[in-house]
């Protein structure tokens, strides 16, 4: 049964910190498989040869249009093919996942009696994989596995190549997909999807785009500060997300001015995968909340999102969190120990703004909708309640405000968006949303949440 259905209104409102931290104990405890990794130069031909030993009869790789142009999969595909191993390629995912595409990719996986899975590509395309093989092995629509350990059956063995370095999905029990009907994006989450094998070839990253580069790097970047600001943080967790935190502010802006820069390329890849651990156990919090609400409805790029809203989230957070703030100010390389904490949490909070600005990641979300926003925040607080144990819940309100932080400077009746009228009322209206919420985290302080 999902959590979702085993708190009660009053749990969520006096006492669900104290629930997610039973749950968090359970988490300790739960075996989560490690794939084994294959880093380096060159790592998914050696993916290919080593999957030919498993001497499987035939394998689906699951991959995107653009993935497949490019010609990344040639060196693994040639390795399958030397190493006598049978495969077909599904390469019509698209971003998000729809259900109806990993429908279809159930149905080729049948129909050409495969029995294994390969995931080739960026997140879309490694959640699609994982919900093909386990639909698959259950016959269950995409949408009905939606939740924890839905599938009674496992699915075949997965392994993964990931093009960019952001998501982590090749260490991690999620998959994300949507439902383009209802506008939703739903989590399924099995310690069974976490893929067998998988490659860190950064080869195939040199070619990322710069724009992708910064939102994919922001997106692992959220993965470990929102794991390590939880409330379901081990020790291996911390490790885990400190070192990614330190490595991303070393590394993004480098693989990002210079895309070319293998050795950026493969640490990139490598936090992401750190990164990927360790919320993979620790989970994350409103960031995602809120980014998986704005994909469901608007298509937005989740690393894009993940970007724009976490030193809103973070701020918001900060009376609860200032310790934490202090150490990844300490692991960025942004502030020093004799400074206090503090200091250095708005030391850090200000070396996510100056990334997001070198990065060219904008302030605002273009496609958002002042009428949307009590909708997203409904569904954020909801998803957020239910399944992160995040250091503070926010009420309806709290996560409206923070939602108002990013609109957009909209046209009025025909004005130019960047006209002086539109600017005066986009800047009143954050200005607005603004005091408001430092009124609330004046007041969480003063009561000392």
């Amino acid at each position: 049964m999902m959590l979702t259905n085993l708190l009660s209104g009053t749990v969520r409102s006096v006492g669900l910190t104290a629930v997610m931290r039973a749950v968090g104990v359970a988490t300790r405890l739960l075996p989560i498989p490690q794939p084994t990794m294959l880093v380096g130069p060159g790592a998914s031909a050696r993916l290919g040869q080593a999957i030919c030993d498993f001497d499987h009869t035939r394998v689906l790789v699951v991959t995107d249009p653009v993935v497949a142009k490019l010609g990344l999969m040639a060196p693994l595909l040639a390795a399958l093919k030397a190493g006598g191993t049978a495969y077909v390629v599904f390469d019509k995912m698209l971003p998000d996942a729809p259900v109806a595409l990993i429908e279809q990719g159930v149905a080729l996986f049948k129909r050409k009696g495969c029995d294994a899975v390969i995931a080739f590509g960026g997140g879309s395309a490694m959640d699609a994989a994982k919900a093909i093989a386990l639909a698959a092995a259950n016959n269950k629509h995409p949408a009905q596995l939606a939740g924890y350990f839905k599938g009674l059956r496992t699915p075949a063995p997965i392994y993964a190549v990931p093009t960019t370095a952001g998501t982590g999905s090749e260490v991690t029990v999620a998959a994300v997909i949507s439902d383009p009907d209802t506008q939703r994006k739903l989590v399924i989450a099995d310690t069974r999807i976490v893929p067998r094998m998988a490659a860190l070839d950064p080869n195939l990253m040199l070619g990322l785009p710069p724009d992708i580069t910064a939102a994919t790097g922001m997106d692992a970047l959220t993965h470990a500060i929102e794991a390590y600001i939880g409330h379901w943080r081990t020790a291996f967790t911390d490790r885990m997300a400190l070192s990614a935190v330190g490595m991303i502010f070393e590394a993004l802006p480098v693989a990002y001015a210079n895309g070319q820069d293998l050795a950026a390329r493969e640490k990139m890849a490598l936090a992401a995968n750190y990164a990927g651990q360790a919320f993979t156990r620790a989970n994350v919090g409103y960031v995602h909340a809120i980014a998986h609400q704005l994909g469901g409805r608007y298509h937005t790029p989740h690393g894009l999102a993940n970007a724009i809203l976490l030193p809103h989230v973070l701020r918001f957070m900060r009376p609860a969190i200032e310790p934490q703030l202090a150490q990844l100010a300490l692991r960025s390389k942004v502030g020093k120990k004799t400074e206090s904490d503090a200091v250095l949490a708005s030391k850090f909070l200000d070396a996510i703004d100056a990334m997001n600005t070198r990065l060219g990641i904008p302030t605002t979300l273009a496609a958002l909708r002042e009428e949307d926003i009590p909708a997203l925040a409904r569904a954020a607080c909801h998803e957020a309640m239910t399944n992160y144990p995040v250091p503070v819940y926010l009420s309806q309100a709290e996560c409206e405000g923070v939602i108002r932080l990013v609109l957009p400077h909209e046209p009025l009746g025909g004005v130019d968006a960047d006209s002086p009228v539109t600017t005066e009322k986009a800047a009143r209206r954050r200005v607005v949303a603004k005091k408001a919420q430092r009124g609330r985290v004046a007041a969480r302080e003063k009561k000392g949440t």
